[in-house]
């Protein structure tokens, strides 16, 4: 039995403004995912597979919607306050009810990088997952092993490398409340 299915509300940090998409942000989702194939192909192949036009992001944004409302898959776009950029996005996929456990994914354009705002997004999603919204017990994130950068906003929001063995060439990480 799952968990009621969580408002669609937008998150706001000191800089970024997390919120789920809309079909008018199709132009700048395909944007980010099509200037950046090749480096995103290797963490979220499904994905950058998946959108290959824009009508293909049009498609992917109407999936997202109804996923959230499946309370299978919880994706936030990732904006800028102040300007409104475009950034990437972050997503949540709760488990069950029982387990409480859920997996987050998130990636930001090559332009977005060293500036902290995977951290900060990141951070807003566990507070949320660990909130009354959830109520989740553990997150896990996986990355490459030659993704330095992800590796670190990890272990900075407090994740750990997890000693099991996942999918070969990918670590898991994991933060229990």
């Amino acid at each position: 039995m799952l968990l009621p299915v969580p408002p669609a509300a937008p998150i706001t940090t000191a800089r970024l403004l997390l919120r789920p998409y809309s079909p008018a942000d199709a132009p700048a989702f395909f944007a980010v995912l099509d200037a950046d194939r090749r480096r995103l192909q290797l963490a979220f192949p499904r994905r950058v597979a998946a959108v290959r036009t824009l009508a293909d992001a049009q498609q992917t944004l109407y999936s997202y919607a109804a996923n959230w409302r499946q309370r299978r898959l919880l994706v936030w776009g990732i904006w800028l306050r102040e300007s409104g950029l475009y950034l990437g996005d972050i997503s949540l996929q709760p488990d069950t009810a029982r387990a409480r456990i859920g997996e987050i994914g998130y990636y930001l354009a090559r332009s977005a990088e060293g500036h902290g705002y995977a951290r900060e997004a990141l951070h807003a999603i566990v507070h949320y997952a660990f909130g009354p919204a959830l109520d989740s017990r553990q997150l896990i994130l996986r990355c490459r092993p030659d993704n330095a950068r992800s590796q670190a906003t990890a272990e900075a929001v407090g994740f750990r490398r997890s000693p099991q063995q996942g999918e070969p060439g990918i670590w898991q990480y994991e933060l229990r409340r």
